[in-house]
């Protein structure tokens, strides 16, 4: 049985009512809402509300789509919603998407990714049009109106890097991300799986690669005066013969 009940069939009206006797002239029923069930008002405390629990010290819960669990607005310049823990997480998110800003974040330390597989920087592109949507692993070059289609000439300048996602892998980052789902994620630097073709020369660990005749592979960049401006990267695994998905290191030059 609870404490304290309160409610209200009174959009006006809170269900429960608090105040602060420090300064009378601050009270709740100053602020009317649009149908608030608990309703608390600080104006020199340190708190409107305070919750302390085993689990959970506030719970909010919303059934409405643009509504929020627990909401918090500052009317100053100070925080809207601020945590602090000792050791754990101040603020933690889950679900399918854990954090959604509108505006600018500032970071005063370190952004770690402590998932599994994310190891690249990646970028999105366009891909050209009519031509599919090529598969990671794929090594894709530049085409008119900055789209990207997979690679088919050795040795070609206009290599933009993988498409990011084979194998283990996932970017870490992904920039000049939109809501086009036609769009591929191009690793630009990091740790990526890529198809390769070791048909013409066998591959070892630390190979520079660049593009081959095999469509979307890569090969050993065996000719260095036609490799400048076509390197993909390097080969962190090594393939004797025959085509397959290696991980390789993506630097570009």
């Amino acid at each position: 049985m609870a404490v304290v009940a309160g409610g209200s069939s009174d959009s006006q009206v809170p269900g429960v009512n608090g105040e602060n006797d420090f300064n009378p002239e601050f009270d709740v029923n100053r602020v009317k809402g649009p149908g608030y069930a608990v309703r608390g008002h600080s104006s020199n405390g340190f708190a409107g509300v305070c919750g302390e629990g085993g689990e959970n010290g506030v719970f909010g819960l919303s059934w409405n789509d643009k509504g929020s669990g627990v909401f918090g607005r500052n009317e100053g310049a100070g925080k809207g919603v601020a945590g602090y823990s000792v050791s754990g997480p101040a603020i933690f998110g889950a679900g399918g998407r854990a954090g959604v800003f509108e505006g600018n974040v500032e970071v005063t330390g370190d952004i770690q990714l402590t998932g599994p597989g994310h190891a690249d920087c990646a970028e999105e592109f366009d891909t050209e049009a009519g031509a599919g949507k090529p598969e990671p692993g794929t090594v894709v070059v530049i085409h008119e109106n900055e789209t990207l289609g997979q690679s088919c000439v050795p040795y070609d300048r206009r290599v933009a890097g993988v498409v990011s996602g084979a194998g283990g892998f996932q970017p870490a980052l992904i920039l000049d991300k939109q809501a086009d789902g036609e769009r591929i994620s191009v690793a630009l630097m990091g740790k990526v799986f890529c198809k390769v073709d070791a048909t013409a020369t066998p591959i070892e660990v630390g190979d520079l690669l660049t593009t081959s005749a095999t469509p979307g592979h890569a090969m050993k960049a065996a000719d260095p005066l036609r490799a400048f401006g076509s390197v993909i990267g390097k080969a962190l695994r090594p393939l004797a013969h025959g085509t397959a998905l290696i991980p390789i290191l993506v630097t570009l030059q």
